[in-house]
């Protein structure tokens, strides 16, 4: 693997790394607490175990793997992926996704490229805020998570920012080395998945080539994830709640861990991954001679209509669509049964939420809308 001590500060693990950190998890109160929830006396004993025999990053992924797996199997009924034939073995990708979930997304992208032979898999942006105790800062560098370093003052954004663009450069161009980001900072709380201009802007510091050549120097590469059931939905509602009724609200550490523990552990019903095409043959028919505000917002929709197309639909998706925007237009996509359990289940979530003050009326509309909006941009873009 190629050093730069340039980036010691947000790389992962190098491989000589791996045993003092594993040996660091494994003495972590916290860490031994999490591996007691999720495995029998005997059964963590093994693991620990082979924990100690672990040695570079890709051992520690498939290892990860394993454990991934268990927890889709309690967690999922049906977990499905495609469009392997859009990458290359051989080829370095920015795989850029819509944001569900702050574990499981790229979870399911290193396990479903494990699982079909890419023995290289993903470098991981993961911002700094999520960052909350030694251990999970030990855990994500093991699994070749790089740092994106947020809550900056101002004037240290743009040299971070440039700072993290030149190491996604060397990683895909020096490393070869595929990354996952999202195309967001943070989630699409009501599943309105937009990519961030600014993000591209970002992506394309890391070069001294123009904007959209720099680009294309990373590969980027729009993927979807679907979610029949997002088990953090009723967090996402309560905190629309309570922005709306304190404009200052902010989030807390803690709020972090319950969202992350959540989504986990929680049920998610059928699970679909889409890799789609990469855009750089679509970048090169993009006019060079626009400003950079302008090819931004051209990028961003290539790469929004391409995560839109490959959607996976759910009868929920379809249900709440008809009842917000769609006046019973895929009425024919669910049955009666269908509609009690989606009422029931959003009965199910609003009970959990637990603000003294909470307006069904209004968290039911949000929980609605987190459904309902990947078919409407599906929709959006479908007929172009």
């Amino acid at each position: 693997m190629e050093k730069n001590p340039e980036f010691d500060d947000i790389r992962p693990f190098y491989d000589d790394e791996v045993a003092p950190a594993i040996g660091r998890l494994l003495n972590d109160s916290q860490f031994r607490e999490g591996m007691n929830r999720l495995f029998q006396e005997k059964d963590r004993e093994q693991i620990e175990q082979l924990m100690r025999t672990l040695t570079n990053l890709l051992d520690f992924q498939h290892f990860i793997e394993s454990t991934v797996n268990k927890v889709l199997n309690q967690t999922t009924t049906d977990v499905t992926g495609g469009g392997l034939e859009n990458v290359s073995k051989s080829t370095a990708y920015t795989y850029v996704s819509n944001h569900r979930d702050i574990i499981w997304d790229v979870a399911l992208l290193v396990v479903f490229l494990l699982g079909n032979g890419y023995e290289t898999t993903v470098e991981i942006a993961m911002g700094d805020n999520l960052l909350l105790t030694d251990w999970i800062k030990d855990m994500v560098r093991l699994n070749k998570s790089f740092i994106v370093k947020r809550n900056l003052p101002i004037r240290q954004i743009h040299e971070a920012s440039v700072h993290l663009s030149k190491y996604i450069h060397f990683t895909i161009l020096n490393k070869k080395q595929s990354i996952w980001i999202a195309q967001r900072e943070g989630r699409a709380k009501d599943s309105n998945d937009r990519t961030q201009e600014s993000l591209l802007k970002m992506l394309a510091m890391g070069s001294d080539r123009n904007f959209l050549e720099s680009l294309s120097e990373i590969n980027l590469t729009p993927t979807t994830f679907s979610y029949e059931y997002d088990p953090c939905d009723f967090l996402k509602a309560k905190e629309f709640q309570q922005k709306r009724d304190n404009p200052d609200f902010k989030k807390t550490q803690d709020d972090d861990s319950l969202n992350m523990q959540t989504g986990l552990f929680g049920y998610k019903g059928r699970v679909h991954l889409q890799i789609g095409r990469p855009i750089n043959p679509l970048l090169a028919e993009l006019d060079r001679s626009l400003k950079i505000n302008e090819l931004a917002k051209k990028v961003a929709a290539i790469i929004d209509k391409e995560i839109f197309l490959n959607y996976k639909f759910f009868p929920i998706n379809y249900i709440t669509y008809d009842r917000l925007w769609g006046k019973n237009f895929f009425r024919e996509q669910y049955t009666a049964d269908d509609i009690k359990n989606v009422d029931r289940y959003f009965q199910q979530q609003t009970d959990k939420i637990d603000l003294p003050n909470k307006d069904i009326s209004y968290l039911t509309g949000k929980l609605e809308e987190m459904y309902a909006y990947p078919v409407k941009n599906f929709l959006s873009v479908s007929s172009e």
